[in-house]
C-alpha cells in the first residue's frame, strides 16, 4: 500500500547556514507579496470599472491565479523587481507563489460554497515579523548522507541533524520510500526539516482483529475505554502554566519593537522572547507525544475503533472549557486514528454529532431526555444500571461499530440517534447536524504530511 507521509528531524544550523535559511524564507515572503499586490490591483481595477458600468467584455484581462500564472508574471518580472533573485534558489520563489495560489484557490472555492469549514477570507500579506521562516525544495539534491545524520538540500549543501535519519535512510535503501520534496522551517526558535516521502507500506494486521473498542474523549480523562480503561489527561499548558507566566512578565518588562517609530527590540527582549517561544514549543511537543503514543498503541491492538464527531470548533467558544479542550488534542486524536488504522489494517467508524451516547443506557438503550453535565454517574430509571457517565459512553459507541458493519461504509444512525435534540439537553445543544456514522477505514485515506513516521 502506499501511503504519503512526512519524515521531521531536528537540524543543528551554524549561523552561516540560518543566514542563508533567512534569506531563503525573506525571498518566498517577497515574491508572495508581489504577486498578491498584482492580483489585488486587477481585482480593484475590474471592480472599480463595473461601478462606472463598463460592460464585461471591456474590462481590464483578469490576470491567472494558478501557479504556472504566477510563476510566468514572477520570472518576466525578476530581474527588474529582484536583482538578487540568483543568490538563492529559485524554489525559494516558488514556494511564496504556491503559498498564494492556494490561498487564493481556497479563497475563491470557499466564496462559492465548494469547501468545506469556515469561510476563507482573502488572502493577506506576509510580515517578516509575524510570519514563520518556511521554505520548500521539490526538485536538485535532496538526500539523506550515508552517516544519515546530515541531508544535502539545493543551494543549502550539507545540514546536520541533531537526531538520526535512521528510519527514512532504511527506507530509501530498500527502495521502499521516494523523497517527493523537503520543507525547511523555524518552529519553536529551532530550525526543522521535514521530507514529504512516499512510502511502500506493509499493511499490518493488529493484535486483535476482532476486538471492537469505544473511545470517548474527554478532559477530566484524555479518553476513556469501553473495556474500563482511563487514559489520564496529562494537562500539559496547566502543568507549564506558571512558567509560562513568569516568562512572559519577564518579556513586558523588556524594550521590544515599536511599528510606530520604528524602533527595534533590544538583545534582552530577543532572548526573552526564545524562551518563552521554547516553552510553549516544550508543551506543544509533549502533547504530540502524548497522543501519538495513545493513538499508535490503540491502532495496533484493536480491530475496529469508534470514536465521535465532534464539533470541536464550537467547544473552543466556551471561554470556561477552551483552554482545557486544545490542551487536550480531540480533533488530533482523530485525525491520527484516521490513518493509523488504516497502516495496521483496522477500522475506523465515526458516531455522528448528533448520536446521544452519553444519554443513552448502555444496558437496556433507554434514552434520557436530559443529563446535565455535572451528573458523572449515569443511572438508568428503567433497568437500574448504574456506571460512570464516560464508560457508558465509550461502550454506547463501541456498540454502533455493529450497525456500521452491518450497514457497510454508509450513514449508520445508531441506537437512540436523532436529528432533533432533546429538548433541555446540555449535550444536544452542543452538537451541530454531520453525518451519523462513517468507516473511515474503508476509505484508504493515507497520512498527511504533517503526520510522523510510525
Amino acid at each position: 500500500m502506499k501511503s504519503v507521509q512526512a519524515y521531521r528531524f531536528a537540524l543543528d544550523l551554524n549561523p552561516g547556514q540560518e543566514r542563508v535559511l533567512l534569506a531563503h524564507a525573506g525571498a518566498a515572503r517577497m515574491a508572495y507579496n508581489w504577486s498578491l499586490v498584482r492580483v489585488k490591483a486587477v481585482l480593484d481595477q475590474r471592480t472599480a470599472e463595473r461601478s462606472y458600468g463598463v460592460p464585461e467584455g471591456l474590462l481590464t484581462p483578469s490576470s491567472g491565479w494558478s501557479l504556472p500564472a504566477l510563476r510566468r508574471e514572477w520570472n518576466a518580472a525578476k530581474r527588474a523587481v529582484a536583482p538578487w533573485w540568483p543568490e538563492v534558489s529559485k524554489e525559494a520563489f516558488n514556494t511564496g507563489l504556491d503559498a498564494l495560489a492556494r490561498a487564493l484557490r481556497n479563497w475563491s472555492a470557499s466564496g462559492k460554497g465548494e469547501r468545506a469549514g469556515r469561510r476563507m477570507g482573502f488572502p493577506r500579506f506576509k510580515s517578516k515579523h509575524r510570519t514563520t521562516p518556511s521554505v520548500r525544495f521539490t526538485t536538485g539534491a535532496i538526500r539523506v548522507e550515508p552517516d544519515r545524520m546530515h541531508v544535502v538540500l539545493p543551494r543549502l549543501g550539507r545540514l546536520k541533524l541533531h537526531e538520526s535519519a535512521r528510519k527514512l535512510a532504511r527506507r530509501l535503501d530498500n527502495g521502499t520510500a521516494r523523497i517527493m520534496s523537503a520543507t525547511v522551517r523555524r518552529d519553536g526558535g529551532r530550525w526543522f526539516v521535514a521530507f514529504t516521502v512516499e512510502v511502500e507500506r506493509t499493511v499490518h494486521a493488529p493484535a486483535r482483529p476482532a476486538s471492537v473498542v469505544g473511545v470517548d474523549v474527554g478532559i477530566a480523562h484524555l479518553a476513556v475505554l469501553s473495556t474500563g480503561e482511563l487514559v489520564p489527561n496529562p494537562r500539559h499548558l496547566d502543568v507549564a502554566r506558571v512558567r509560562l507566566r513568569a516568562l512572559g512578565r519577564a518579556l513586558s518588562r523588556k524594550q521590544g519593537p515599536d511599528r510606530r517609530t520604528g524602533q527595534p527590540p533590544s538583545e534582552r527582549w530577543r532572548r526573552a522572547a526564545a524562551r518563552l517561544g521554547g516553552a510553549h514549543a516544550r508543551v506543544a511537543n509533549q502533547r504530540r507525544d502524548g497522543l501519538h503514543k495513545l493513538t499508535t498503541r490503540l491502532a495496533a491492538t484493536h480491530g475496529t475503533i469508534v470514536v465521535e464527531d465532534l464539533h470541536v470548533a464550537g467547544m473552543l467558544t466556551n471561554r470556561r472549557l477552551a483552554r482545557h479542550v486544545a490542551d487536550a488534542g480531540f480533533g488530533e486524536i482523530r485525525r491520527q486514528l484516521a490513518y493509523k488504522t488504516t497502516w495496521n489494517g483496522g477500522r475506523l467508524v465515526v458516531a455522528g454529532r448528533w448520536y446521544p451516547s452519553s444519554k443513552t443506557c448502555s444496558g437496556c438503550g433507554a434514552v434520557k431526555a436530559k443529563l446535565p453535565l455535572r451528573e458523572r454517574v449515569y443511572c438508568c430509571t428503567i433497568c437500574g444500571l448504574v456506571l460512570d457517565r464516560d464508560v457508558n459512553a465509550a461502550r454506547n459507541l463501541a456498540a454502533v461499530a455493529v450497525e456500521a458493519i452491518t450497514a457497510g461504509s454508509g450513514p449508520v444512525a445508531g441506537r437512540g440517534a436523532s436529528q432533533k435534540p432533546h429538548p433541555g439537553g446540555q449535550e444536544a445543544k452542543k452538537r451541530q447536524p454531520g453525518t451519523m456514522a462513517t468507516a473511515a477505514g474503508k476509505t484508504g485515506t493515507a497520512a498527511p504530511q504533517g503526520a510522523a513516521a510510525a
